[in-house]
């Protein structure tokens, strides 16, 4: 048997996701995002299926090329419209029983004290089964003027994620200890020796006052990021509990776990309490044949156009400025450095075409089921890899597919457990924590009186 691992499924609240406009394609549902019949149907999906989370990316800008929004943009639905992906989770709460669900959210873009109360409202109300993935930008520059403030660069932006990191931990796990709450009609609602006053004064935040919200039953949702630079793999191996790395080969992967784990290590914490859950999609047929078949289908789907726009919305560049054998390494952003590292020896050309192909997601796996199945398995033990966050090509077909196909032969070999009527809290069930509290060797829990 290979190392066991978990799964996530990666969804986006807006018709396209990962740079991608693949919305004209038959099998493609996204373009319903609107529709609350659709996120049910996801969410049922990967419950039954037994994916231990959904997870919801974000972005508050848009695509940006020389200052104006390309018009592709909103004939394929490439950036605009989308929806909040908190409120997707919070309409999903009461759908589902088991499932984790996780919802990316900017230090850069909101208060710290209203954020806190959101995420703690989440994680009452479902019981414990709430994710950050914490991100340090709202993916673009546009971002910054829709909300009217100046845009910090990108090492300085995860000095401002600690310090946001510093006001949520007094609000979850400071302002108001477990077992506060006593509701007791003869005595008293809540105990005053439980109940605490915080006090920030920082460089970016102040806050002073009482927590919004009593203690949620994780106290700290379950932490998720993604940053592949260095000061992103500071703040991961700091906070993280559960690291995104993108795709890549055995060796890459392995590179990037052995340094998040290291750099948890140097915050004093277990290396292996950090869950490292790679980027991963398929394209599922009978045959190699179909399966290449169905992903030729995929890229016919959009045009170099989008490809082009996509790009900048992540990064700020724009590709068709640069001839085609420039090297990637020459060039840099303040906005996604991951999306330029991650094409380190490899041309403009050569972006363009990967990125028509999958955008800013997982370069697919294409093949049959077993073929699938065999790769998950070899990234899993020769990456040291936790999880995997299946992102589908074209949603929700591709899920399903994945789900009807992969998945069964995964519990054959015993690398993924099979769908569980437990309920526990999503710290429990992705960390195997006895407790759905953050563990005492991770900072945020020394901001507990007890």
């Amino acid at each position: 048997m290979s190392k066991r691992f978990s799964l996530g499924l990666f969804e986006n609240a807006q018709a396209n996701d990962s740079g991608t406009a693949t919305w004209r394609h038959p099998d493609n549902r996204r373009s319903e995002f609107d529709s609350l019949d659709y996120w049910r149907a996801n969410a049922k999906l990967a419950e039954e299926a037994g994916f231990d989370f959904m997870f919801l990316a974000d972005a508050w800008g848009w695509a940006d090329v020389n200052g104006e929004r390309p018009e592709v943009c909103t004939v394929e639905g490439l950036d605009l419209p989308r929806l909040d992906p908190a409120i997707v989770i919070a309409a999903l709460i009461g759908e589902t029983e088991r499932l984790g669900l996780v919802v990316t959210g900017s230090t850069l873009l909101e208060p710290p004290y209203s954020f806190a109360r959101r995420m703690a409202t989440l994680d009452i109300l479902s019981g414990g089964r709430i994710g950050w993935n914490v991100v340090t930008t709202g993916t673009a520059d546009t971002a910054v003027q829709a909300f009217g403030v100046d845009m910090v660069a990108h090492d300085e932006r995860y000095v401002m994620a600690d310090e946001f990191m510093d006001v949520v931990y007094q609000l979850w796990e400071g302002a108001w200890d477990e077992g506060a709450l006593e509701r007791d009609k003869d005595g008293r609602f809540a105990d005053p020796a439980k109940v605490h006053r915080i006090a920030h004064e920082g460089k970016y935040f102040r806050s002073h006052g009482f927590g919004n919200t009593a203690r949620s039953p994780q106290g700290t949702p379950v932490l998720f990021q993604a940053g592949a630079s260095p000061a992103g793999r500071a703040f991961g191996g700091k906070h993280g509990e559960a690291i995104f790395v993108g795709s890549g080969s055995v060796e890459q992967l392995r590179e990037h776990s052995a340094a998040i784990r290291e750099q948890a290590a140097a915050n004093g914490r277990d290396p292996r309490s950090v869950k490292i859950m790679s980027a991963f999609a398929a394209v599922v047929g009978a045959t190699e044949e179909e399966a290449q078949a169905k992903y030729a289908s995929v890229a016919d789907a959009q045009t170099p156009d989008v490809t082009v726009a996509s790009y900048a919305w992540f990064t700020g560049l724009d590709l068709s400025e640069y001839p085609h054998d420039t090297p990637m390494t020459d060039l840099s952003t303040e906005l996604s450095q991951t999306q330029v590292a991650r094409f380190a020896g490899k041309t403009v050309g050569d972006v363009l075409r990967d990125w028509h192909a999958h955008g800013v997601g997982a370069r697919p796996v294409v093949g049959t089921p077993e073929q699938i199945a065999d790769t998950m398995c070899a990234l899993a033990e020769g990456a040291d890899l936790d999880g995997f966050l299946f992102a589908p090509v074209i949603p929700p077909a591709s899920t399903e597919d994945f789900v009807e196909h992969v998945m069964p032969l995964l519990r054959e070999r015993g690398v993924i457990a099979s769908p569980s009527q437990e309920v526990t809290t999503l710290r429990e069930r992705l960390t195997g924590a006895s407790s759905p509290a953050l563990p005492k060797s991770h900072p945020g829990a020394t901001y507990r009186n007890s």
